[in-house]
């Protein structure tokens, strides 16, 4: 069976797994065209797209050359481009940038907030849980960014490069991102540049081929981009020591007519060097997801990225002044939140040992997703005064996101007076500014592309975890609670740790809630 059998590789392996992500994942799951299905759609008004893929020799970054200057011209006098000219003419520097900004253009609206719209959504939201390490892609779509928001992106070979990327909770789109056109390797002449810099490439990347299983998602085995990348790292490691690429390899192909399912081994054998793979075909990837999600880490790759960033800050100063201290992984938001983090996930084992507390007062066994559920479904039947006394103090010894609010309106608390002459101590979850619910990094992507957006907008468009992320930054005149509560009824399995890695999201999002319902 494909999924036990790739488990039984994960687990033997030194590290977590990369995703390296070709275009065929977005054909599949975005219902974009290849590369040269992209181009010809960009050739109304200009010479048939054949022609300059004949006078290219069937070179698709010729095409893009060739085609690039008459796409110029055209832009700038057709009328179907005004809107554009007067929107982007700023950002054309030479004859490709008209093509690159169109090109961006349409993997915008032909990506972002469309995954729902695939018929392998189930398989996208299995994607979405998955905690892996990190992801490598020659895909310009942004449809990554939305499966895995926590992940720090680098755009361009030249951006991985020169920066100091930490191999965890990161996507390294080493293409270019349609974010921003200019990075796109498009033409000739960027292949040309990028092919030059593949040694360093490959010199920066070694450590993660030789350390984690690299699983290959939209790629042919044959592709010459693929091939060029492994062929640079077996020459960096010598060939004799591409054996220690066994097992890390691993190519997921769909079946073709007559083809079985199964995973085998094999190899790839590149300008007379064989370089060791794992070949998995499959009508469906869903085994594959799932090996990769019953072997994941327990801590989400985003907060060991913010510890390694942390650290080597601290290993690079002379004087490094960070303090060790215990940090709530749902107080986590950047490496600037960690003084130095020293057993991330040890302060929620503590609070559920001190469950024990509770028991003597009758309320053994509550846990805070108990409180999550019972606030959202309200069929807890708990006695709100000894929740307020007992249990919330106790588990909220490991969280800052407790829902509070409500069991102080069922005790008669309904005012600031009101608790400040109940005597109860819970300023730790009490009365917090709207921006304590939503994570400052993703500040930049909700007014891009959700700010004018309705709750119910941002559900239908959005990844749950993105929905959680996003509906957290609505004002309360524009925070629908009753969508938000169904919303978050719909996903109560993701307030758990050890199910999503973005649990987090959704606790802070419930304690949102919580305020906005119950709070005064």
């Amino acid at each position: 069976m494909i999924k036990e059998e790739l488990k039984e590789i994960f687990l033997q392996a030194h590290a977590g797994p990369f995703l390296f992500v070709g275009s065929g994942f977005s054909r599949r799951y975005l219902g974009l065209e290849d590369w040269g299905g992209l181009l010809s759609k960009f050739c109304d008004g200009l010479r048939p797209f054949e022609y300059y893929l004949s006078k290219a020799n069937g070179q698709v970054p010729m095409v893009a050359t060739l085609m690039s200057a008459d796409f110029n011209e055209y832009w700038w006098s057709s009328e179907a481009y005004e809107a554009s000219r007067t929107k982007n003419k700023g950002k054309i520097k030479d004859q490709t940038s008209a093509l690159r900004v169109e090109i961006c253009e349409y993997l915008k609206s032909a990506s972002v907030g469309k995954y729902k719209d695939s018929e392998y959504s189930e398989e996208l939201n299995l994607i979405s849980q998955l905690n892996v390490d990190g992801i490598i892609t020659t895909n310009w779509d942004r449809l990554l960014e939305e499966l895995f928001p926590d992940y720090k992106v680098y755009i361009g070979q030249q951006e991985l490069l020169f920066s100091n990327p930490q191999s965890i909770g990161e996507i390294y789109k080493i293409h270019g991102c349609s974010s921003r056109s200019k990075s796109l390797v498009l033409t000739d002449e960027d292949y040309i540049d990028f092919n030059d810099r593949n040694a360093y490439l490959a010199a920066k990347l070694i450590t993660i081929f030789v350390e984690h299983p690299i699983i290959f998602i939209g790629y042919s085995v044959s592709d010459q981009n693929i091939a060029s990348l492994l062929l640079s790292i077996a020459k960096c490691i010598g060939e004799r020591a591409a054996e220690q690429l066994k097992n890390n390899l691993i190519f997921v192909q769909r079946l073709k007519e007559g083809e079985k399912e199964g995973l085998s081994e094999t190899f790839l054998t590149i300008d007379g060097v064989r370089i060791p793979i794992i070949v998995v075909k499959s009508e469906t990837f869903s085994s594959v997801y799932e090996a990769i999600h019953e072997t994941k880490r327990k801590i989400p790759a985003r907060v060991l990225r913010y510890c390694k960033e942390q650290l080597y800050e601290i290993v690079k100063t002379q004087s490094p002044e960070e303090k060790i201290c215990v940090v709530d992984i749902d107080q986590v938001e950047n490496k600037d939140d960690i003084e130095f983090v020293v057993g991330v996930g040890v302060v929620k084992e503590r609070a559920e040992q001190d469950q024990e507390e509770v028991g003597q007062y009758g309320y053994q066994g509550i846990k805070s997703i108990d409180l999550f559920t019972d606030l959202l479904r309200n069929n807890g039947g708990f006695d709100a005064k000894r929740i307020i006394e007992y249990t919330i103090p106790s588990i909220g010894k490991g969280s800052s996101y407790i829902p509070v609010y409500k069991y102080l309106s069922e005790a008669g608390i309904a005012s600031q007076a009101d608790y400040e002459r109940s005597g109860y101590d819970l300023s730790k979850w009490l009365n917090r500014k709207d921006d304590a619910f939503h994570t400052k990094t993703h500040a930049r992507s909700f007014v891009k592309n959700h700010k004018e957006s309705t709750a119910q907008e941002i559900v239908d468009s959005c990844t749950p975890e993105n929905a959680a992320i996003f509906l957290s930054f609505l004002k309360p005149d524009k925070f629908d609670a009753s969508v938000v509560r169904q919303f978050l009824d719909e996903h109560i399995d993701k307030f758990d740790y050890k199910v999503c890695s973005g649990s987090s999201y959704f606790r802070k999002l419930s304690c949102y809630y919580d305020q906005t319902v119950y709070g005064w």
